[in-house]
């Protein structure tokens, strides 16, 4: 990287920066200090030792999340020959994000995320650090406006071949039930045959995450809805669920472990293939 593209990245940088409100927190960058990463604020990290204080297993569930990531992507790319992932609500970059996954495997494969917060912008850069031999990508959209993100993504995606749309812990976001479930099937509707749904999401299985989670809405920042796993069962209604199906995050297709298999957590997902 030259002098001037550096100089023009540190601008745009400084530019995003001075319009990230520090004195919400915020879910993004709360998930990033779980995740020992260190873009965030003190605001983020005092309401993530708030919501652990009361529900400690969050942290263990963010890590969850992440390896329910992991293992997905690589059945996808090694059992089922995908080579192109849209990875929407991408959040902040920590280890193991869907493209380094991907092309570790198929180095051709292609991503495209999408976020529309300005910390993640700040940091695209280290996104778009992906393989040469396939493409990483970034672009900025609302989970809101589906068609606006579809109509994105078919600048770098062929809609042609099979993409798996991944929806990570995302969904929660969308507090109205039908809000969400309408905006999964907008957003599968747009999907080439022989493509794939992944999405997971905290449930409302427990009581202190319930609590926490009631805490951390009041303070202001954006809420986020715990559903039933039966509620988010829902997201894969019309489409074909690979075993075992919609269940505690563990429980998907576990890497196996000296300590026999895994305890449930208070996340569900799956994937599933549109015919």
């Amino acid at each position: 990287m030259g002098t001037d593209e550096r100089d023009f990245f540190a601008s745009a940088e400084k530019d995003l920066m001075a319009g990230i409100d520090t004195s919400v927190p915020h879910s993004a960058r709360i998930w990033n200090y779980w995740l020992g990463g260190k873009d965030n604020f003190q605001v983020d990290q005092e309401a993530g030792d708030a919501y652990t204080a009361v529900f400690p297993g969050i942290v263990e569930l963010a890590r969850i999340s992440r390896e329910f990531l992991g293992r997905a992507v690589r059945h996808l790319t090694a059992e089922e020959g995908v080579r192109q992932f849209l990875d929407v609500g991408t959040g902040l970059p920590t280890e193991e994000n869907t493209h380094q996954v991907a092309q570790r495997i198929a180095p051709d494969s292609r991503i495209v995320y999408v976020d529309n917060d300005p910390l993640v912008l700040v940091h695209a850069r280290a996104l778009l650090s992906g393989h040469p031999e396939g493409a990483t990508h970034y672009v900025e959209a609302d989970l809101h406006e589906p068609e606006n993100i579809i109509h994105l993504a078919r600048r770098h995606l062929d809609f042609e071949r099979p993409i798996a749309l991944m929806l990570m812990g995302i969904m929660g976001h969308v507090t109205d039930d039908d809000e969400a479930i309408s905006i999964v099937r907008r957003l599968v509707a747009e999907l080439p045959s022989g493509g794939y749904l992944v999405l997971e999401d905290g449930t409302d299985t427990d009581a202190a995450f319930l609590e926490a989670q009631k805490g951390y809405d009041d303070t202001g920042a954006v809420p986020y809805r715990l559903r039933s796993p039966a509620q988010i069962a829902r997201f894969f209604e019309g489409l074909e669920p690979l075993e075992p199906g919609v269940v505690s995050l563990p429980l998907w297709r576990p890497d196996p472990s000296p300590q026999g298999p895994p305890a449930e957590a208070h996340a569900y997902g799956g994937i599933a293939h549109k015919p």
